[in-house]
């Protein structure tokens, strides 16, 4: 069997490991360039590629349709997509002797899109995991090849869960791959009716907003805690990440749980939030660190 993979992050270089040791032969990667100004502290696919002496080219988004010509004369059986940032044109997709498969952070249909892991924290989610799926134009759309979820725990992180679901995709392909090896792709409906699509966030999404619930805060801080961008807010005149929140009590009788915002009691810091309930800032900092 031969493949053309796309992948990036931990999930592409684990599941591009998983990929080589089943003896499917890689003829191309397609990779990013890393972003100088995003905080990259997951495995790099290019100097996976290079210590397996693998072909690979970082091309832009623009620049894909142009790989058609090349793809094709490679004529892999199989298209990968591990975690690749960009939208692949369907007429690489048309490439696939077999079939074009992506491995997509969530259980689908829930959380299509961008961020899944983040917006699964961020809503309150208690369970998410890893999809493969066939690829279509429509993105996270295709029929479902496996699946395996995973645990949220209330306190987790996004960088926790992410390497819960970095995990669980290394199961779903190795589970995947004896079929594929076969030719044969099992599939499943991916019903979106029972979905929800998600764009990508930006840093300054991280606001909180005091009016929320404390429930609501203390998941947007695990959704987007460090290495992300973080949580924010302004005291004193200065922007503070927070970094690290805590809905446990017990909480000082002399809080004035009508005051939204933050409030400093006996050394602890708080922030008072729209329920009237407070939420302990564990660790924050300047923004400018």
């Amino acid at each position: 069997m031969r493949a053309v993979v796309f992948a990036y992050h931990d999930v592409g270089v684990n599941c591009l490991k998983e990929l080589i040791k089943a003896g499917i032969q890689i003829d191309l990667v397609v990779t990013h360039q890393d972003d100088p100004h995003e905080n990259v502290w997951f495995g790099s696919v290019a100097k996976l590629c290079q210590e397996k002496n693998i072909t690979y080219i970082t091309p832009s988004a623009s620049e894909l349709v142009n790989l058609v010509p090349q793809i094709q004369a490679l004529s892999p059986d199989y298209i990968f997509s591990f975690y690749y940032r960009h939208m692949i044109p369907a007429q690489i997709l048309a490439c696939a002797k077999i079939a074009a498969l992506n491995m997509h952070g969530s259980l689908l249909p829930k959380y299509r899109g961008r961020a899944p892991v983040n917006w699964a924290i961020l809503h309150g989610e208690i369970e998410t995991g890893a999809t493969l799926h066939i690829m279509e134009e429509k993105p996270d759309a295709g029929d479902i090849v496996g699946q395996s979820a995973v645990s949220i725990g209330p306190n987790e992180t996004a960088t926790d869960v992410f390497a819960k679901v970095s995990k669980a995709a290394v199961e779903v392909i190795h589970e995947a791959l004896p079929a594929l090896l076969q030719g044969n792709v099992p599939r499943k409906p991916n019903d979106l009716q029972k979905g929800s699509y998600f764009g990508g966030r930006k840093p300054a999404d991280g606001q909180i907003h005091w009016n929320q619930t404390a429930k609501q805060v203390h998941d947007l801080v695990r959704a987007v805690a460090p290495p992300y961008p973080g949580a924010f807010t302004d005291h004193k005149g200065k922007t503070m990440i927070v970094a690290r929140t805590s809905l446990q009590g017990p909480f000082p009788d002399n809080l004035n749980l009508g005051d939204l915002g933050i409030q400093v009691v006996d050394n602890r810091v708080f922030g008072i939030c729209g329920d009237q309930q407070a939420i302990e800032i564990l660790e924050w900092f300047p923004a400018s660190k």
